[in-house]
């Protein structure tokens, strides 16, 4: 979440008139986060979360994630839960760019998870997982290996020439890894993107899943990957094993893994850690404009890719 377009009280008017939410009292941007406009909106009858679409290489596709937003919150998994307009749609328009809203969920990020939070996000990702099953729509991975390759040629004159052997050199063994490792995972809509600052906490206990404009139907084992390499692993890449064995513990009771899912894992942890690196990077060299903006180092990407093409965690924490 990042502040590119400035928002004015005239547009959150005009906004709010097609929603039966209240009148406009309070906002303020947000500047946690990378890739949308965002905005808290307070209203005589609640709070809520603008945002406004800057990266979406598909806008047709924003519809799926507002519907897959409303069909987890009709599963019982907390998340960011869209605001219908008095249209019943989902989307909007605010200085030219697609916009929503959504709930604005109680509870807050976490900058140092313990193992009791580590657990509860387990359960939670577990019974989306378990959710997703019944969602009959497909939205493809927009930052799949294909996109990696084609932000290879965008970053080919700009990186150096040891990490320009290590992006073709995993590249690579990404795309021999899709015709073995991962030809018979199982796949589902996914959330892609759970980074520590897309859960809500109360407590110990997760109180929202936010920011799905990431989800895409792809491989389960890829949201675990994520979440291994955020959740498990410290800003030093040091392995936290008893985080990790309670996410894991709790995700296996109410969603067990299969025994392809074990094989994959060390090739599928160098797929996610590949992924955020290389976003990190096209991000870093051709950063985007904005009022508020915050993009990430890449480098510790690259340092857990290369910790994992050596020495992997094992999948079930052990």
């Amino acid at each position: 979440m990042s502040v590119y377009t400035r928002v004015t009280p005239e547009d959150l008017n005009e906004l709010l008139s097609h929603y039966a939410i209240g009148e406009l009292e309070d906002f303020r941007g947000i500047s946690a986060g990378i890739t949308n406009t965002n905005y808290f909106v307070d209203t005589t009858l609640g709070r809520w979360v603008l945002t406004l679409f800057e990266q979406i290489e598909d806008t047709a596709a924003l519809p799926f994630f507002m519907q897959l937003m409303d069909h987890l919150a009709a599963h019982g998994v907390p998340g960011a839960h869209p605001v219908a307009r008095d249209d019943g749609g989902f989307l909007s328009r605010v200085q030219e760019r697609p916009a929503a809203l959504v709930y604005r969920l109680s509870g807050a990020s976490i900058d140092q998870p313990s193992a009791e939070h580590c657990h509860s996000l387990g359960g939670v990702v577990a019974e989306m997982h378990r959710a997703v099953a019944s969602f009959d729509q497909i939205q493809p991975n927009v930052r799949g290996l294909h996109w990696i390759c084609d932000a290879r040629i965008r970053l080919a004159n700009v990186l150096e020439a040891d990490l320009l052997r290590l992006l073709d050199d995993e590249i690579a063994f990404q795309r021999a890894a899709c015709d073995q490792e991962y030809r018979n995972l199982p796949k589902g809509v996914i959330h892609a993107d759970l980074f520590r600052d897309n859960v809500l906490f109360d407590g110990n206990r997760v109180s929202g899943l936010i920011d799905f404009y990431y989800a895409c139907h792809e491989f389960l084992l890829f949201d675990l990957a994520v979440i291994c390499n955020d959740w498990a692993f410290d800003t030093h890449q040091v392995f936290h094993a008893e985080h990790w064995q309670a996410f894991i513990e709790s995700y296996q009771r109410r969603h067990p893994l299969a025994a392809d899912e074990l094989a994959a894992w060390p090739a599928m942890l160098r797929a996610a850690a590949l992924r955020f690196w290389v976003s990190r990077l096209v991000d870093h060299h051709f950063p985007m404009s904005g009022e508020v903006t915050h993009t990430h180092d890449p480098t510790p990407f690259e340092r857990l890719l290369r910790q994992h093409r050596h020495a992997p965690p094992p999948l079930t924490g052990r």
